[in-house]
C-alpha cells in the first residue's frame, strides 16, 4: 500500500560522542538517499542537514542519538532524521535559528541552514531540558506542503540490531488506520511477530480494528505472538475506535487533558480471548499515543509546555529519550487529528 508509513522502512540509530560519529550518520543518510534516488542536489542537502545536527550534539551535549530513516506519507517519500541529546537545551530557541549566533564561539550557521535545507524543521529545546531536533527532506520538493499526520520510533534494546516492536499507519479514505506490535522478548524473533501483524494491515486495512485484530491472531500463530494495540480514527466523525490486547500503552489527548484507553489481556497469536472495540470521542488536534512497554506509563505531556503542538515525530522521539525503561525494545507512535486527509 503506498500510503502505510510504518517502522519496517529503513533506518539506522547512530550513537553520537566522537566526530568520527558525525561521518558515520552522514554516510548511512547518503546510503539512504542513494536508495531513494534523491538527487544530487538534495542529497547534498541532507548531508549538511545530518552533519550539522551531529555535530551540534558534540558541540552542546558531549553525546546524544541520531536516527536517520526513510518515509512514506501520502504516498510521497521521504527521508527524515532524529536527532536527541540531554544538553543544556537552547536559552533562545528563535534567537539560535539567527546565522552568526553561537555559544560556542563557532560560526553559528548550524540551525539556520537546517532551517534553509530542510523541507520541515522543528525543533524542541527547553533550558535545562536537552534539545531535540527534526528534519524531514522530500524526495520530490514538491510534496513539502502536504500534512502529515503521524510520526514513530522504534529503538531496539541495547546489544540486538532487529526490534521487536513495530508500527504502522494506513491512510485510506478519510480515515488513518494505527497499529503497534510489541513481539515477545526482543530481537529477531520478537521482531517476525510485529512485522507479521504490520503485514496484515499492510493487506487489509479496509476492516475494523476488532477484525484486523482476528486476522493478526491468525497470522502470529507461527510465531511467539506480540502484544498489539490497533485503532481506527475517523476523520469527518472525529471518532477512534480501538481494540487492544497486551500491555500496549494508548492514549488520546485533548486540550492537555489525557485518556489512556483500555486493553484486554491476552497473547495475540496464541491465548487471545473475544475482542471488544470501543469507540471514544477523538476531536480534530488531538493526539493519539500508542507506546510499548518499553516505555514508562508515568509520562505527561503537560511536562512539556508547548510539545503537544509539535512535529508528530518530534513528541515521539522526546518521549522515547525521557521515558525509555532501557531494559527492552522501546517504541512510540504520535498520531495528530486533523480535519482531513
Amino acid at each position: 500500500m503506498e500510503n502505510l508509513s510504518s517502522s519496517l522502512a529503513p533506518a539506522e540509530w547512530i550513537t553520537i560522542s566522537h566526530a568520527s560519529d558525525v561521518g558515520a550518520a552522514r554516510r548511512s543518510g547518503q546510503t539512504l538517499a542513494e536508495q531513494l534516488g534523491m538527487g544530487e542536489t538534495r542529497a547534498g542537502q541532507l548531508a549538511i542537514i545530518i552533519t550539522e545536527a551531529a555535530s551540534n550534539i558534540i558541540k552542546h551535549a558531549g553525546e546524544g542519538r541520531l536516527r536517520v530513516t526513510m518515509a512514506v506519507h501520502g504516498g510521497q517519500r521521504c527521508i527524515e532524521v532524529l536527532a536527541l541529546d540531554n544538553g543544556p537545551g537552547i536559552g533562545n530557541l528563535a534567537q539560535a535559528m539567527l546565522d552568526g549566533v553561537s555559544s560556542t564561539g563557532t560560526a553559528g550557521t548550524g540551525l539556520g541552514a537546517m532551517r534553509r535545507l530542510a523541507d520541515q524543521l522543528d525543533v524542541y529545546a527547553p533550558l535545562g531540558k536537552g534539545t531535540a531536533l527534526f528534519a524531514r527532506l522530500w524526495v520530490d520538493a514538491a510534496a513539502a506542503a502536504q500534512p502529515v499526520h503521524c510520526g514513530g520510533v522504534c529503538l531496539p534494546l541495547a546489544g540486538e540490531t532487529a526490534c521487536g516492536d513495530a508500527w504502522a499507519v494506513a491512510q485510506q479514505h478519510g480515515r488513518l488506520v494505527l497499529l503497534m506490535a510489541d513481539g515477545l522478548g526482543h530481537g529477531v524473533e520478537a521482531a517476525k511477530a510485529s512485522t507479521a501483524a504490520v503485514k496484515v494491515l499492510q493487506a487489509d486495512s479496509g476492516q475494523a480494528p476488532q477484525r484486523l485484530m482476528e486476522e493478526c491472531h491468525q497470522a502470529l500463530r507461527p510465531t511467539r505472538g506480540a502484544a498489539l494495540a490497533i485503532a481506527e480514527l475517523d476523520l469527518a466523525q472525529q471518532q477512534l475506535r480501538f481494540a487492544g490486547v497486551g500491555n500496549i500503552g494508548a492514549s488520546i489527548i485533548d486540550d492537555g487533558a489525557r485518556r489512556q484507553l483500555m486493553s484486554h489481556n491476552g497473547i495475540v497469536g496464541h491465548n487471545m480471548r473475544k475482542v471488544n472495540e470501543l469507540v471514544f470521542a477523538c476531536p480534530a488536534g488531538a493526539l493519539v499515543v500508542l507506546a510499548s512497554d518499553g516505555i514508562t506509563t508515568q509520562w505527561d505531556l503537560a511536562a512539556y509546555p508547548g510539545l503537544a503542538t509539535r512535529e508528530p515525530a518530534l513528541i515521539a522521539g522526546v518521549l522515547l529519550r525521557d521515558h525509555s525503561r532501557g531494559r527492552d525494545d522501546a517504541s512510540v507512535l504520535v498520531v495528530r487529528t486533523l480535519e482531513n486527509v
